[in-house]
């Protein structure tokens, strides 16, 4: 009979994960959901660091906070945001480059109840072994990094050529926004705080990352990456 309880357990638990992974990489309606999902999210990377640095005191909360930063990580907590709360110029900016209302709320879903979820704890995963970390085109490049390589990690493949696509969709709309004679890093470095809150600048910006991390071959596994880009 204990042996029964105890394989039933584990049925209830391996099925729990599945569903949170299943549904993950959609725009949720139901607040709740997306939280405990997302925690199971967060459990599973911190686990994957934790094999690789078992002593690491990297633990990070998630949270429902629809701001219009839409996902972001502070001190210990990933901020997610739930498309009803979005406020309506960003829904609008989401139809306008997606192709739609339909389209956008998809592309949202992909993104921001999806990808971006383990890109803000490579975020915290900076804070945790470096210390604090400003806003720059390089922290995020490495975010983006880490979040391509983790959902790879999960089999994710069909979720992040979903991603891809939309990106290069969006992104092909987009205009640049720096200043010839400049690099995008410089740009970033002296415009961050302004660009975060503009979603053509910023959208510019990681939509661009996104194609080309998920283009480059020569990157290696999550564990290998991440145990390249320790400082402890």
């Amino acid at each position: 009979m204990k042996k029964s309880i105890v394989l039933s357990f584990l049925f209830l638990v391996i099925t729990y994960k599945a569903n949170a992974q299943k549904n993950w990489f959609t725009t949720y309606t139901d607040s709740v959901a997306l939280v405990k999902d997302a925690n199971q999210v967060s459990s599973q990377f911190t686990k994957d660091i934790k094999k690789i640095y078992p002593d690491m005191a990297f633990e990070v909360k998630t949270i429902l906070h629809t701001t219009p930063y839409l996902i972001y990580f502070y001190k210990d907590t990933a901020n997610l945001p739930l498309w009803e709360q979005v406020i309506a110029p960003q829904k609008s900016f989401f139809s306008e480059v997606a192709g739609g209302e339909a389209e956008g709320k998809k592309a949202f879903g992909l993104f921001f109840n999806g990808f971006y979820l383990p890109h803000e704890l490579g975020h915290a995963f900076e804070y945790f072994t470096k210390g604090n970390i400003e806003g720059s085109y390089e922290s995020e490049y490495f975010a983006n990094t880490v979040a391509m390589l983790w959902w790879k990690k999960q089999n994710r493949n069909k979720e992040l050529k979903e991603c891809y696509d939309y990106a290069k969709k969006m992104w092909a709309k987009l205009p640049n926004p720096v200043p010839e004679g400049m690099t995008i890093e410089a740009y970033f470095a002296k415009n961050y705080e302004q660009a975060s809150q503009d979603p053509y600048v910023y959208g510019y910006m990681q939509f661009r990352q996104f194609i080309l991390i998920y283009e480059d071959k020569s990157l290696p596994d999550f564990d290998t990456f991440i145990q390249q880009n320790s400082k402890k």
